[in-house]
C-alpha cells in the first residue's frame, strides 16, 4: 500500500472511531481511486459478493448527502420486514446464526463448521431459507448433530428450530407454484395465515369494484388471516399494526430526510409515505405515488415501501422494498431522449390501437447511481426499475424509470477479474464473439432503457378488466411484455435517428445474447430436473422458446450441435424481430382483455418445462467455468463526520466484509 492510500485509510478510521462506529473501522477500507480496489469480495455456493462505487458523492451538497444518509438509514431499517415476510420462521433461523456467529467461544475451525459458515452466508443473501431466486429451501451441508452443539455452545434454547433448517417437509418453497395444489397453503411466504386460495380470492372478490376508474390495489400492505370464528380479514403493516417497531423507525427517518429533502415535492411526498405508513391507507399510497411521480428535479430519489408483488403466489403483497440514488447526471441524457419520445414509441408499436395510450403522461427516465440497497433489493438487485405498479397511476399521471449505471459496471468490472467467461463457452462462433463485444454492453444498457423507461409503462387494460386479473402469471407475462416491447425497438431506425443506438447493426448483439440465455445459458441457475419458476426466467425462456418454435420453417433461429455442444443461432434478424412483434401484439391483447387462460397456456407451454438432456449439458459446461451464476452486493457505508459535536460531512467508506455487514445490519437495523 502506498503512502497516499495508507493516509487515506487511516483518515477514513479515524473518522469511523470518532462516531463511535468501531465495528466499521475494523472493516478493510479501500480508496475508491486505487487501482487495486477489487470488485468480487466473496464467493460461495452458487453466489458471488461484489461491492460498488458511487460515482458523484463528492459533488453533492451537504444538504443533498444527509438527505440521503436518512433515506438510507430509512431503507435499511425495513430490512426486518422482509424477512418475516419471506417466511415466518427466518428470523428466528436468522437470531440463531447471528448468535452463533458471534461467540468467540466456538470452534471455527475444521471442514464442519466451514459448511456451517456457508450456510449461514446463504440465509443471509436470501434474507431468509430460500433461495433467493429459485425460491426452493437450501439445507447445510453439515450433520444435524453438529448444527445442535453450535446452538447449545451458543445457549440457543429454541425447539423445533432445526427441524424448521433441515426437514425437507416444512418451508419447501418460497412461493409455490405448483398449480395442482393450494399455492396459497403450500408457500412458505408470511402473507397469509389458515386461508385457502379460494378463501383469498372470494375475499377479494367482495371488495374489489371493478368499475373503480382509480382502483386501489387492495391488499398490497396487508397479511390475510382466518380466526376461529371461520372470518378472513386483513391484517396491515402500518404503525399499531404488524411490523410496527420497524416501521416507527422508518418514519423516523423519513422525517429526518424530510427537513432537509431537496424541493417540495419532495417534502410533500415523504409527509405522505409517513402518513401512509401511520394509517395503512392505500388512496394516501395513491397519493405518495403520483406526488412521487412529479419529481423529475432531484438528485437524490428514493423507494420506500411495500412494491413489488413476485413473491406474492396470487400477485398481491408487496415485499418490503428500499433504494436510494442519486442521478448520473450525463448517462441520463440518453433516457431522457426516450422520455420526451414516448408518445411516437406507443403510437408505432406493434399493438392493437385499442390498447395503446392515446396520451403518453409524465414517463420520466433516468439514469443512477445506486446509494444503498435494502429489503427486497439486497443484496441482489435488478439492474433496472419502473415504477408505480398502478396502472391507472401510469395512465394518469405517469411514471418513472431507471437503469441503475454503477450496478450494471460493477457487475461487468467483476467479470473481467475472471479468467472465463460465458460468452466464449455458448456463442457459436468468432463472429457472434466479436459482435457481443463490440456492441453488447450498449446494446444490452438500451435495451433495459426501453425495457424500464418505456415497455412496462406501455399499452393500457380494457375498462372493467383487473389489475389482477392474469393471477399467478401476471409477472411472467408483464415482464415479457416489457422485454419484447424493448426488443421491438432496440431494432428500430428510429434508435439510430435519435443517437441513442450507435450503429444499425448494434441490436443484433442484443438479439443473439437474449435467445443465447433464453434458451441455454440461463439454465445455469436451476437445479437439475427442477421446473423454471422465477418469473423474470420465465419470460426470457416464454419469449425464446416461442420465438425457436414458430420461426423453425425458415430457420430463423437454428439449433446446431458441433462436437457434442449446443448452440442456437439467430439466421435471420429481421424475421426473428417480426416475431418479437407478434408476440409483443399477442401478450399486450392478453394482458388488455384479461384472457387468463391464453396466459397460462403461454407460459406453462413455453416458459416453465425445461428438456432434461439440454439442462444437464449446460449445467456441466457451466460447472467447467467454475463461475458462480448469482450475484450481490455489500453497501458502502455512509459515516457522519463530527466536528465538535456537530455532522460537517458524510463519507463513504467500501467495506470488503461480508458477512461483517450483515452481523452489522442485525445488531443496528434489527426491530423483530
Amino acid at each position: 500500500m502506498n503512502i497516499f492510500v495508507y493516509l487515506y485509510v487511516m483518515r477514513k478510521i479515524v473518522k469511523m472511531i470518532l462516531t463511535g462506529s468501531a465495528a466499521l473501522a475494523l472493516a478493510a477500507c479501500e480508496a475508491p481511486q486505487s487501482q487495486d480496489f477489487k470488485y468480487t469480495i466473496d464467493s460461495f455456493a452458487d453466489l458471488k459478493v461484489m461491492r460498488y462505487r458511487i460515482p458523484g458523492w463528492e459533488n453533492l451538497t451537504m444538504q443533498q448527502k444527509e438527505y440521503a444518509y436518512h433515506l438510507a438509514e430509512a431503507a435499511k431499517f425495513g430490512r426486518d420486514i422482509l424477512w418475516d415476510q419471506n417466511c415466518k420462521d427466518n428470523l428466528r433461523v436468522r437470531h440463531a446464526l447471528e448468535a452463533i456467529l458471534e461467540n468467540d467461544g466456538i470452534d471455527t475451525s475444521g471442514e464442519q463448521y466451514q459448511q456451517f459458515l456457508e450456510y449461514a452466508k446463504r440465509v443471509f443473501f436470501s434474507n431468509g431459507i430460500h433461495h433467493h431466486y429459485a425460491e426452493d429451501k437450501f439445507f447445510p451441508a453439515c450433520p444435524k448433530e453438529y448444527f445442535a452443539q453450535l446452538l447449545a455452545q451458543a445457549n440457543i434454547d429454541d425447539p423445533g428450530i432445526l427441524e424448521v433448517i433441515y426437514d425437507p417437509a416444512i418451508w419447501p418453497q418460497r412461493r409455490s407454484t405448483d398449480t395442482s395444489g393450494d399455492i396459497v397453503k403450500e408457500s412458505a411466504v408470511n402473507f397469509y395465515d389458515n386461508v385457502t386460495r379460494d378463501e383469498v380470492e372470494k375475499y377479494y372478490a367482495g371488495i374489489v369494484n371493478p368499475a373503480d376508474p382509480e382502483p386501489i390495489s387492495y391488499g398490497l400492505n396487508t397479511k390475510v388471516v382466518k380466526g376461529t370464528d371461520g372470518k378472513v380479514v386483513e391484517l396491515a403493516w402500518k404503525v399499531g399494526g404488524i411490523y410496527s417497531p420497524a416501521i416507527e423507525k422508518i418514519c423516523e427517518e423519513l422525517a429526518k430526510a424530510r427537513e432537509v429533502a431537496e424541493n417540495d415535492i419532495q417534502k410533500r411526498a415523504l409527509g405522505l409515505l409517513i402518513e401512509y405508513y401511520k394509517t395503512g391507507d392505500l388512496r394516501i399510497w395513491d397519493q405518495f405515488n403520483i406526488e412521487w411521480v412529479k419529481d423529475t428535479i432531484g438528485t437524490v430519489d428514493f423507494i420506500n415501501g411495500f412494491v413489488e408483488d413476485y413473491n406474492d403466489p396470487l400477485g398481491r403483497k408487496g415485499s418490503w422494498e428500499g433504494y436510494v440514488n442519486i442521478k448520473d447526471m450525463e448517462a441520463s441524457k440518453r433516457t431522457e431522449i426516450l422520455s420526451a419520445n414516448a408518445q411516437w414509441f406507443e403510437d408505432n408499436s406493434p399493438v392493437d390501437s385499442r390498447f395503446k395510450k392515446k396520451t403518453v403522461k409524465g414517463v420520466s427516465a433516468k439514469v443512477i447511481n445506486a446509494v444503498c440497497l435494502a429489503g427486497d433489493s439486497y443484496p441482489s438487485t435488478p439492474i433496472g426499475i419502473n415504477l408505480p405498479n398502478a396502472d391507472w397511476i401510469r395512465k394518469e399521471h405517469g411514471s418513472k424509470s431507471v437503469t441503475i449505471a454503477n450496478i450494471t459496471h460493477t457487475y461487468d468490472l467483476a467479470a473481467q477479474e475472471l479468467p472465463t467467461s460465458t460468452l466464449a463457452e455458448f456463442a457459436y462462433d468468432k463472429k457472434e464473439v466479436e459482435l457481443a463485444k463490440k456492441w453488447g454492453t450498449i446494446a444490452d444498457e438500451i435495451h433495459t432503457d426501453l425495457h424500464e423507461c418505456l415497455g412496462h409503462g406501455s399499452g393500457q387494460l380494457l375498462p372493467g378488466v383487473s389489475t389482477t386479473a392474469m393471477g399467478e402469471y401476471a409477472s411472467a407475462l408483464e415482464e415479457a411484455r416489457a422485454d419484447l416491447f424493448g426488443l421491438y425497438y432496440t431494432a428500430d431506425p428510429k434508435m439510430v435517428e435519435l443517437g441513442i443506438m450507435p450503429d444499425p447493426e448494434a441490436y443484433k448483439a442484443e438479439y443473439a445474447n437474449y435467445i443465447r440465455n433464453g434458451l441455454m445459458v440461463q439454465f445455469t441457475r436451476v437445479e437439475p430436473g427442477r421446473p423454471n419458476t422465477e418469473a423474470h426466467m420465465q419470460n426470457r425462456k416464454l419469449v425464446a422458446e416461442w420465438c425457436y418454435e414458430k420461426g423453425a420453417k425458415d430457420k430463423v433461429i437454428e439449433k446446431k450441435v458441433r462436437d457434442g455442444k449446443t448452440y442456437f443461432v439467430v439466421n435471420d434478424y429481421k424475421k426473428l424481430r417480426d416475431l418479437f412483434a407478434q408476440l409483443l401484439a399477442e401478450i399486450q391483447r392478453i394482458k388488455s382483455e384479461g384472457d387468463y387462460e391464453a396466459g397460462k397456456a403461454l407460459i406453462e407451454t413455453y416458459a416453465v418445462h425445461i428438456d432434461p438432456d439440454l439442462h444437464k449439458e449446460v449445467l456441466e459446461r457451466y460447472k467447467a467455468l467454475n463461475l458462480k451464476p448469482y450475484g450481490g452486493f455489500v453497501n458502502p457505508e455512509i459515516v457522519p463526520i463530527y466536528n465538535n459535536g456537530v455532522v460537517t460531512d458524510y463519507d463513504v467508506v467500501y467495506t470488503d466484509d461480508y458477512l461483517g455487514q450483515m452481523l452489522l445490519y442485525g445488531k443496528k437495523y434489527g426491530t423483530l
